[in-house]
């Protein structure tokens, strides 16, 4: 399907110029699909956006990854219940099974939010090596056993497992599989920065002067880095819904394998790679994802109706193009997306920094140091110190103000610290130790370096 002009006024810049955009593809069961499309896909090379453009579709990789697990332990190369540590003798944390991990129930912190505290900028190139390695620093669960943590770095450790039994890499495995079996032929997990992936999009984000690339050369197969078309992926969520409707009755994608089970987002709960909706009549899997300026969102109804929405625009999200479609084809269930975009399509606003204290143009007052501090499962240092009496955490260069909740917890974007409650700290003395939680890696534990 081609663009509409109303489609391109609503992606593209006031003043006509070029302006990345997004795909949205609708398919009813039985139908024929429909898609439109519209923005550039390469603003530097002029290049529009097609049916043929590939975009990195982020976390919505993991119902694959989370597939060919299923698939192996069906084969019989492992069990879902046998333990990681039993497959991947450098993994530390006692207990944890390989289900656990596909279901973020395995308690296993997430290394790419540790290395922002390790001193890695957002432009540093690191490995799915880099990432393990810090997995494998890890000797007990962040959470108790049964609860919800979301982790890329359980999905790394799949694709490790993955890699063991079957003595190949993942785009192997994939191809073999599913790729090629689907005829998903754009489809492929990039696994080096340097590799060249045919008609692919590079994702942007609006700034004052026009456009800035997010894209950074980080790949990391298995909970991510997965390029592949809208029509692609509806080939996969096609045979998604095959199996669905050949699964016992009841039985949600990969349930008779794996029970899905409690998430971070309730009342949806995670089975493969997939959060569902159980409600009854809305029975649906689904999973959205955000990397490097690109978002996705890929959708399942029971009804086998499906929606995939691949956005190169860092303020566009897809997740929410993808809700307010659904919500309005249930209205007007005979809509075309090419009409249906511009009622849907919000661009959403760029958010402020709040990574460093922001001065309002008052001049800075002085800070006094506290103390360096480490923690054993992550490699570098952080830094508390203090100014006009609030309290800093320093890391990766930069510093974060520290907002008092508690008598000893403080809060910033992304994560809390909670010092020890002790005289020393209400006198102003520099605490010997605190725990720093992380939204998706709880539990640090920092001392203080000496002196």
């Amino acid at each position: 399907m081609t663009n509409s002009p109303s489609l391109s006024a609503v992606v593209g810049a006031a003043d006509g110029t070029a302006a990345p955009g997004l795909v949205l593809r609708i398919h009813r069961a039985d139908e024929p699909a429909m898609q439109a499309h519209s923005g550039t896909a390469s603003l530097e090379l002029d290049a529009p956006i097609t049916e043929n453009t590939a975009f990195n579709v982020g976390s919505v990789a993991k119902q694959i990854t989370a597939y060919l697990c299923v698939l192996a332990a069906r084969d019989g190369l492992f069990k879902l219940d046998d333990a990681v540590d039993s497959i991947l003798p450098r993994f530390r944390i006692p207990g944890v099974t390989v289900a656990e991990l596909i279901q973020h129930h395995g308690g296993v912190r997430d290394a790419e939010s540790m290395l922002s505290l390790a001193g890695f900028r957002d432009l540093d190139h690191y490995t799915a090596d880099d990432l393990l390695q810090l997995a494998y620093r890890q000797n007990g669960r962040a959470v108790e056993p049964g609860r919800f943590l979301y982790s890329n770095t359980g999905y790394l450790l799949l694709v490790e497992v993955l890699r063991h039994v079957h003595s190949a890499p993942l785009q192997e495995i994939a191809e073999q599989h599913v790729f090629t079996p689907l005829c998903m032929s754009s489809a492929r997990f990039k696994s080096d920065p340097r590799e060249v992936v045919a008609s692919a999009a590079s994702s942007y984000e609006p700034i004052a002067t026009g456009w800035s690339h997010q894209q950074r050369p980080v790949t990391l197969p298995g909970p991510g880095s997965l390029w592949c078309t809208a029509s692609d992926l509806d080939r996969w969520l096609g045979h998604l819904w095959h199996e669905w409707q050949t699964a016992p009755d009841g039985m949600l994608p990969s349930e008779q394998h794996l029970r899905y089970r409690p998430s971070d987002h309730p009342p949806f709960t995670y089975g493969a790679g997939l959060y569902a909706d159980p409600r009854t009549g809305r029975s649906a899997v689904f999973h959205y994802g955000h990397e490097q300026g690109f978002s996705a969102a890929a959708f399942l109804a029971s009804a086998g109706h499906r929606i995939v929405c691949l956005s190169n625009h860092a303020g566009i999200s897809a997740d929410h193009v993808a809700a307010a479609a659904m919500a309005d084809l249930t209205r007007h269930p005979g809509t075309d997306p090419s009409q249906l975009l511009p009622h849907v399509l919000r661009t959403q606003p760029v958010p402020r920094s709040t990574a460093a204290d922001d001065l309002d143009g008052k001049q800075e007052a002085p800070h006094t140091p506290v103390g360096t501090y480490a923690c054993g499962e992550v490699p570098g240092t952080v830094r508390l110190t203090r100014s006009a009496g609030s309290l800093y955490l320093w890391r990766r260069g930069t510093r974060n103000r520290l907002a008092r909740t508690g008598p000893a917890t403080y809060t910033a974007d992304g994560y809390a610290l909670v010092l020890p409650t002790n005289p020393r700290e209400d006198s102003g003395a520099a605490p010997d130790n605190f725990v720093l939680d992380l939204d998706r890696a709880p539990g640090l534990h920092y001392e203080r370096c000496p002196d």
